[in-house]
This record gives C-alpha cells, structure tokens and sequence, in this order.
C-alpha cells in the first residue's frame, strides 16, 4: 500500500459555550490541525494534532506537513509505521531544527494517519490491531465541567449534573488563589459525595512553595491527583512535592519524547502518566511511554488533546490506561464519535483510528493552510 499523497487540513472547532479558561490558557476555538494521507489502493487515512485554533501557529504545522514530512513519505509503504516513524522523527535536518514543538506536532498528525490506514486495511478498530480489548469499559472523567472560567455556583451544578449523567469522575480547573480555588473544592466535594472521584488540573502556573500549601490543605478533599502544579519540566520540583504529599502527581501532556518522560519517572516525580498523541509525534510513541509505564506499575491516563478519538483505542488495548478524560468539543466531526454511555467510552466499532472527519465538519469549519 504505497502513499501517493500527503494534503494538510486544518479545522476550528467551537468550544463548549463561546469561551474557556484555565489558569493559563483562554480559547474560543479547538483546532484540529492534520494530515489525509492518500494510498493506490483508493484507502485514506486522517491523523491531527490539538492546538488553540491560532491560525498563524496552525499553518506552521500544516507547511511543516506539505514541505518537510510529505516528501519523505511520499511513494512509502504506509504500512511500515516503526520504520517511517523513525525515518521522519530523525531525519537529520528535521532534528536540527526541532525535536519537539511543531515537527513532532506535525509527525503526530502523520503518525496518527498511519495507524489510522493500517487499521483500516486490516479491516478492524485500531483497538484491535494494537492488540485487543483488555478491558471490559473504560471509565470517563468530566473536564468539560470543571473550567476555571465557570462561576463557582454554575461548577457546582454542572458537577452534580454529570454525576447524575453517570460519570463517577470530574476534573476541576486551579491555579487562580490558593483560597479561592479550595472554597471551589470543597463545595463541589460536598456536591458529589465522596464516591466520585475529583481531581485537580493547574496547567503548570504555580511555584512549589504555592503548591504545597495548597496540598496540604486539599487532602482533605481526597483528591484523585493534582495534574500539573508546576512547570511542565521541572523535574526537580515534581519531585518535591510528589515526596511531600498524599495526593498523587499527574502530568505529561506538554512533554514532547519518551526521552521526557524517563526523567520523571527516575526522580519518581509522578504517579499518573498522561502522554498525548497529538503531541509526541504520534501512537508510535506514545505506546513506549505506556509501556514504559507499565513496567514501572504506574498507571496511564491519557491527556485528551485528541478529544479522545484516538485514546479511546488506545485506553481500551493497553494494560497501563486506567481512566480516560472527557472533552465533547469535536466529537462529532467524526464519523464515529468518542462515545460516553453510563459514564463510561464506548468500545469503537469502525475501521481505524476513528478520526475520518464528516463531510459537515469538513465544510462548517476547515480553513486554509496557508
């Protein structure tokens, strides 16, 4: 099956209501930047990055596509993954110029399209092809509801509101004020009750020293995790705080590499592990930070910057996935849609990696590349 074309895409999807907020980022838009990659048996696979629908970064990565991965591919046999993973993510050139940022953003896409065709030309969900399902359901936790932009009472009501819809877990945005952030905790743990399960997410704005005191005080909450409380590559400082608290550390969706994540898992600076595919170059890569994962016995909760189209597969297959995140935003711009039933994902049932957009999605919200 030899690759005859590769032809960037880019598509801005609203997010829920007209705008969200964590303590770092504030967006209108999810940008679904990615790559078709077209095939002489007449098959087409689609892979996508996440990004904040910034137009200028997007057509980065989408020239990124076109002029510098398109070209090693073309005329390759799409189903050779490993070997084109590789032959992409070092090609010296490339490597030079970026071993993270919008290269590997820009392999994601590519590598997501790769398994997306490999699984379709096999005929069965990538689930099934990365091996089966090994486990019955996968549990989904409620980010939607949980934004740092919500005021505190609609919180608190739309957390009642998805445990009533048969999520047993939420999320809830921190990082505004110490204060503020644990009055927010605590009436949404009175809300809930204490069987489901809550976890926090900073997006990497606090110092150590804030998030201690924030800890020691949010055990009281019985926290799944805090995700993030600091800079995305202070090692060190996850350390720290993973040694100095009961609740357990998360993180991993801004780290690029496999290479990133050995570091924190040698200084024992995490206890949740959550890789993104739209952002390190890929499955491919992806798998050796779950398997790695595995072998140290931590578990895996993916980051849904794919808004879960491609984890679900993934959590489904893997041993190491425990619990699965939930982001409704651009579920239906695919032809099978990242399903939550009883709160819990439905096992996808299609050929691929359930990322072929609908004809809809492709016409309400595609932009130009360049």
């Amino acid at each position: 099956m030899k690759i005859t074309s590769v032809k960037p895409f880019i598509l801005h999807v609203p997010v829920t209501g007209s705008q969200i907020a964590d303590s770092t980022h504030t967006i209108s838009h999810w940008g679904v930047v990615g790559a078709q990659i077209d095939t002489d048996t007449g098959l087409s696979g689609y892979g996508f990055t996440g990004t904040h629908a910034h137009l200028p970064s997007d057509q980065l990565i989408t020239r990124c596509i076109e002029t510098c991965h398109a070209p090693l591919l073309i005329g390759e046999d799409a189903l050779d993954t490993n070997r084109l993973w590789l032959k992409l993510a070092r090609n010296p050139a490339l490597q030079w110029v970026g071993r993270a940022g919008i290269t590997t953003l820009s392999q994601a896409a590519i590598d997501i399209a790769l398994w997306d065709l490999k699984a379709k030309a096999a005929g069965v969900p990538l689930w099934k092809l990365l091996g089966g399902q090994v486990r019955d359901k996968v549990r989904a936790y409620n980010t939607d509801i949980g934004w740092l932009s919500i005021p505190d009472d609609q919180l608190v009501a739309g957390a009642k509101r998805a445990v009533d819809e048969g999520f047993t877990g939420i999320k809830v945005k921190i990082g505004s004020s110490v204060d503020r952030d644990l009055k927010r905790l605590e009436a949404v743990r009175r809300a809930i009750g204490p069987s489901i399960t809550m976890a926090t997410d900073g997006n990497g704005k606090w110092d150590l020293p804030t998030c201690q005191r924030f800890c020691r005080a949010a055990e009281a909450f019985d926290l799944y995790w805090i995700e993030e409380p600091l800079w995305y590559d202070d090692v060190k400082g996850h350390a720290q705080l993973a040694r100095g608290t009961s609740i357990p550390v998360a993180l991993g969706e801004q780290l690029y590499t496999h290479d990133a994540f050995a570091e924190f898992f040698h200084q024992e600076a995490i206890h949740w592990v959550q890789p993104d595919v739209t952002r390190m170059g890929g499955i491919t890569e992806v798998l050796r930070v779950c398997d790695t994962a595995h072998a140290f016995r931590l578990p895996v909760a993916p980051h849904a910057g794919d808004m879960s189209q491609v984890h679900v597969h993934l959590n489904h297959a893997h041993p190491a996935c425990a619990v699965l995140e939930y982001i409704p935003w651009i579920k239906d711009c695919f032809l099978e849609p990242a399903q939550v039933v009883d709160g819990h994902f439905s096992l996808p049932q299609q050929p691929g990696a359930s990322t072929t957009p609908t004809p809809a999605a492709w016409a309400k919200y595609r932009q130009a590349t360049a």
